[in-house]
C-alpha cells in the first residue's frame, strides 16, 4: 500500500488511538478544531474490519428490503387503482388474484434486473427511466399471462403499468428520505486525490446519488483537512480507524487531480464494489454518459438531444397531452382564484407580462395577478429605503418580504404557484413548453452572461423546470444558471417526466416559494 492515510470524515467519528497517532500535528489540529466545532462525540467501541463488513451487509439488506416493500405497496396500489377505474367504467377485467400477485412479482423481478435495488447504480432520473422500462416489460408479461383473456385484461394491465411508475417513484422517494435520515442510504465511499474534500462535501449534500462519503485518502504530508458532516442519530454504532474505513468502504472515487499510477493501481486492487474515476468537466455534465474508444484516448460522447427536430416534435406532443386535460381540470379553479383577486384588489384579475422566450423573442406570459397594480412603484420605494432588501434583490431578483404582494390571496397563489396556471394557455399556443427553463423578465435575464443567455434562448421556456423542483427561489443566479444548463444539455423525455412528477410535491410543500 502506498504512503497514504484514510482520514475520517465525521460520518464515522474518530476514536482509536492508532488512528489519532497516525495523524501529523497539523492534521490533529484540524481534526480537533473540526470536532469541537461540530460537537462530535465518540459512539461506542472501535469496530473490527469483520464487524464493519457485516454492518455493511446488514445495511444493504435493510435498504433492499425497504425499497422492495415500497415498490410492492406501490404496485399493489396501481393494480387496485386499475381495478377501480375499470369498475367505474362498467368493465370487468376478470383478473384472478393469483394472476394479479404474479404480475406484481414479475414487475418487481424486472426492476431488480434493472438495478433498482442497488442504490449506487443510478441517480433519480436514470432510476425513473429504468422504472418506466420495467413497467413496459411487465405490461408485455401481463399480456402473455392473460393470453386468451378478454380485451379488458389488456386495458387493466396498461392502466396498472402506467400508475405503477409515478406511485413507485413517490414510494422510492419516501423510503429514500427516511433511510437518508437514519444514515442507511448510500454505499460507503472513500475519495482519493486532490479536491477530495470538496467532492465529499458535494456527495454528502446530494444523498440521492447513493454515494455516502466516509473517508478521504490522501498523502500524509499534505495535511488536508478531513471532511466533516453531521452524524445522523443511530447511523453509526461504533468508531472507525483508517483501516476500518477501508474495510467498510464499498466504492472508491479517484479525483481529477490524482495522476500517480501506483496509487490508482492500489485502488483497483482493493476489493471495492466500484472504482470511479472522476473527471471535472462542467461543460459535459450529464446523466447518461457514453464513451467511445479513440485508440489510447477515451472519448466522451456529448449529445444535445433537445435540438433534434424529432425530439422537439415529441416534446410538443407531450405538451399537448398534458395541457389539454389540465385546462379542463384547472379551468374552474382559475376562475375562482380570479374572483378572489378581484375581491381583494379591484382591477384586472389577470396580468400579462412580456418575457424572454425562445430565440430571444418576446412573449406575453399570462398570470393571475398576485400584486398591487402599482407594484413597480412600491418596489422602487422599498429598495431605495432598505439596503438589505436591495442586496437580496440583486442576488435573487426576488424578495422574501415583498411589499408588492397582495395580502392573503396574493401570497397564497404565489406560494403554491397557482398564479402560473394561466400559462397553460401559453403552452397551448406554443410560446412555452410544460417543462423547461422558466421565462424571466428582461431585467432578470440580463443579469446572466451572454453565453448562458444564448444557451437559455435556444430552447422553449417552461411552465415548470429543474430549478422549480429543487432550489426554487432559494437558489441565486448562479444556481439558476447551473440547473438550467444541466437541463438543456441533458434533455430527455425522462428528465421532463421526472420534473413533472417532482413538481407536485414541490408545489404542495411550497419549499423555497416567494
Amino acid at each position: 500500500m502506498p504512503d497514504v492515510e484514510v482520514a475520517n470524515t465525521g460520518l464515522l467519528p474518530a476514536g482509536g488511538a492508532g488512528w489519532q497517532e497516525s495523524l501529523g500535528a497539523e492534521r490533529r489540529g484540524h481534526e480537533r478544531r473540526g470536532q469541537e466545532r461540530l460537537g462530535q462525540e465518540r459512539l461506542g467501541p472501535k469496530r473490527s474490519g469483520r464487524s464493519s463488513e457485516a454492518a455493511s451487509r446488514a445495511r444493504r439488506l435493510i435498504v433492499t428490503g425497504a425499497l422492495l416493500a415500497g415498490d410492492g405497496a406501490a404496485i399493489l396500489a396501481a393494480c387496485g387503482g386499475s381495478l377501480l377505474l375499470m369498475a367505474a367504467s362498467g368493465a370487468s377485467p376478470g383478473i384472478p388474484p393469483a394472476s394479479l400477485l404474479g404480475w406484481c412479482a414479475v414487475q418487481i423481478g424486472v426492476m431488480a434486473l434493472f438495478g433498482l435495488y442497488e442504490q449506487i447504480e443510478a441517480e433519480p432520473i436514470e432510476r425513473l427511466r429504468r422504472r418506466s422500462l420495467a413497467a413496459a416489460c411487465a405490461f408485455g408479461a401481463g399480456l402473455l399471462m392473460g393470453s386468451g383473456a378478454p380485451w379488458s385484461w389488456a386495458v387493466a394491465a396498461v392502466i396498472a403499468a402506467l400508475l405503477s411508475v409515478p406511485l413507485g417513484h413517490y414510494a422510492e422517494g419516501f423510503v429514500r428520505a427516511r433511510l437518508v435520515r437514519r444514515g442507511l442510504w448510500g454505499a460507503a465511499t472513500i475519495v482519493y486525490g486532490e479536491g477530495a474534500a470538496e467532492l465529499a462535501r458535494s456527495l454528502a449534500a446530494r444523498p440521492e446519488l447513493g454515494l455516502r462519503p466516509v473517508g478521504i485518502v490522501c498523502e500524509a504530508a499534505q495535511g488536508v483537512e478531513p471532511f466533516h458532516a453531521a452524524v445522523p442519530p443511530g447511523a453509526v454504532d461504533g468508531t472507525a480507524s483508517g483501516s476500518d474505513l477501508l474495510e467498510v468502504a464499498e466504492v472508491a472515487i479517484c479525483t481529477p487531480g490524482e495522476r500517480e499510477p501506483a496509487r490508482f493501481a492500489w485502488l483497483t486492487r482493493h476489493p471495492f464494489r466500484q472504482v470511479l474515476v472522476a473527471h471535472h468537466a462542467p461543460e459535459v455534465e450529464t446523466v447518461r454518459l457514453q464513451t467511445r474508444c479513440l485508440g489510447p484516448i477515451v472519448g466522451l460522447v456529448v449529445r444535445r438531444a433537445i435540438f433534434l427536430p424529432h425530439n422537439l416534435r415529441l416534446k410538443r406532443a407531450v405538451d399537448l397531452a398534458v395541457t389539454l386535460p389540465a385546462l379542463v381540470v384547472f379551468g374552474p379553479l382559475i376562475g375562482l382564484l380570479a374572483l378572489a383577486v378581484k375581491l381583494t384588489d379591484p382591477g384586472p384579475a389577470f396580468y400579462v407580462q412580456p418575457r424572454v422566450g425562445r430565440n430571444g423573442r418576446t412573449i406575453r406570459v399570462y398570470k393571475l395577478r398576485s400584486m398591487y397594480r402599482d407594484a413597480e412603484e412600491r418596489l422602487a420605494v422599498h429598495l431605495a429605503s432598505d439596503e438589505a432588501a436591495r442586496r437580496e434583490w440583486d442576488r435573487f431578483c426576488k424578495l422574501r418580504n415583498d411589499p408588492r404582494v397582495l395580502p392573503g390571496i396574493g401570497a397564497f397563489i404565489r406560494r403554491t404557484s397557482l398564479d402560473e396556471l394561466p400559462q397553460l394557455l401559453n403552452v397551448l399556443r406554443g410560446d412555452m413548453s410544460v417543462v423547461g427553463p422558466r421565462p424571466f423578465p428582461a431585467y432578470h435575464t440580463e443579469r446572466f452572461g451572454p453565453a448562458f443567455q444564448a444557451l437559455r434562448a435556444s430552447v422553449p421556456p417552461g411552465l415548470t423546470g429543474l430549478w422549480q423542483i429543487s432550489s426554487r427561489s432559494d437558489g441565486d443566479l448562479g444556481v439558476q444558471e447551473q440547473q438550467d444548463s444541466f437541463y438543456i444539455r441533458n434533455w430527455s423525455i425522462w428528465i421532463d417526466l421526472y420534473v413533472l412528477l417532482e413538481t407536485i410535491p414541490a408545489v404542495l410543500t411550497a419549499k423555497g416559494a416567494r
